[in-house]
């Protein structure tokens, strides 16, 4: 009934509000949370372009064909499309893996550059991988490497204090994830997508993201893509003032957000990790693993049971998170700049997600 009340409730940072309640240890009242595996109430069936990706591309992507996924939108949202785990079995593995023991090498940026010899966050899966296979459960134990990664970017890389993207800090975007988003982005009606900038993000059951947009990107017409991992979250949805109060909606290990269009400017958090709702350690669709028979060409590859044990041990208090983003229209370039080499980093390891630091600093996150 409290989050009702405040749902219902507008004026100044609305958004603020609702996010304070859902971050509380003890908002035990969940009820007002969008759950899109009930449609109903402001949920309804969103259409797909099927036609726009064959099933050996769906499969090439480790997805399911296009025509079985489950696509939702909301009421009041246009241009916002959920997906509910649209992977095939065993597939979500490769994607925590890359998150984990791949993407964070350089010459990807990682929060973890800004306190460390460069030398030192070279190889942070094989600083951290025993550690974490022999973790136990007190919270008293060290945090690894791994545990202390809080963001990486891909790609175009987010500038933290201009908030922006420059041409000179650019390196190679992965090409799985690459292939990945343009499936999803070209089902959803985004032909020709390019995946040129990536943020991931590394959550724990403390963790938050603050309320802000996503404006840098320089073409607001494409779309952008969403994908967890893991443990859930609550995702708040708001519009384009913070007076507006946000809708509050689960998200799964599997789950894919588009934003696009209307929606594709609003503002956004998640305030609060939750505990897979099954109840135990690990969602039941990462218990699966890999088909042996991987279609020709595919990119998703298998991964040995060694390193899949230290993922299962990360998540099982962790969630992870890629956006990903196209930067610039076909055929456009980014402005001149001068005084800057694009270079600039956050400010503190712990202002992407702490919620004590989001009055003064909620655009510098970005999810």
């Amino acid at each position: 009934m409290a989050a009702a009340a405040l749902t219902r409730e507008g004026g100044e940072d609305a958004f603020r509000r609702l996010f304070r309640f859902y971050r509380q240890r003890d908002a035990s009242d969940l009820r007002g949370v969008v759950d899109f595996s009930v449609p109903g109430g402001q949920v309804f069936r969103s259409q797909l372009s099927i036609s726009s990706v064959s099933d050996q591309d769906a499969y090439r992507a480790g997805l399911q064909p296009v025509s079985q996924w489950k696509a939702y939108g909301l009421t009041g949202y246009p241009g916002f499309i959920f997906i509910s785990n649209p992977f095939l079995p065993g597939c979500q593995r490769h994607w925590v893996k890359q998150c984990l023991k791949l993407y964070p090498q350089k010459p990807n940026v990682c929060n973890l550059d800004l306190h460390m010899a460069p030398e030192k966050t070279v190889d942070l899966w094989g600083q951290s991988k025993e550690q974490l296979r022999r973790k136990g459960s007190s919270k008293w134990e060290p945090r690894s490497l791994l545990e202390k990664l809080r963001w990486v970017t891909l790609g175009y890389h987010y500038n933290w204090d201009t908030k922006k993207y420059s041409a000179n800090h650019h390196t190679p975007f992965p090409s799985d994830l690459a292939f990945l988003s343009e499936q999803v982005a070209a089902a959803c009606g985004f032909r020709g997508f390019q995946a040129q900038a990536g943020i991931l993000n590394y959550y724990h059951f403390d963790s938050s993201l603050g309320i802000h947009a996503d404006e840098s990107e320089l073409d607001h017409s494409r779309p952008l893509l969403s994908f967890s991992f893991g443990q859930s979250s609550i995702f708040l949805l708001g519009g384009l003032k913070r007076e507006e109060a946000p809708t509050a909606m689960f998200m799964h290990s599997g789950d894919i957000m588009v934003m696009s269009g209307f929606s594709r400017l609003l503002y956004h958090a998640v305030p609060r990790v939750l505990p897979n709702p099954e109840g135990t350690a690990l969602p039941s669709c990462l218990d699966q693993a890999l088909s042996s028979d991987l279609p020709v060409g595919s990119v998703v590859e298998h991964s040995s049971d060694e390193d899949w044990q230290v993922c299962a041990k990360y998540l099982q208090s962790s969630r992870i998170n890629m956006t990903i983003r196209q930067v610039l229209a076909e055929g456009q370039k980014f402005p001149e700049e001068s005084g800057t080499n694009g270079k600039g980093q956050a400010p503190s390891e712990d202002n992407h997600h702490q919620e004590n630091s989001r009055a003064k600093r909620h655009k510098r996150n970005t999810d």
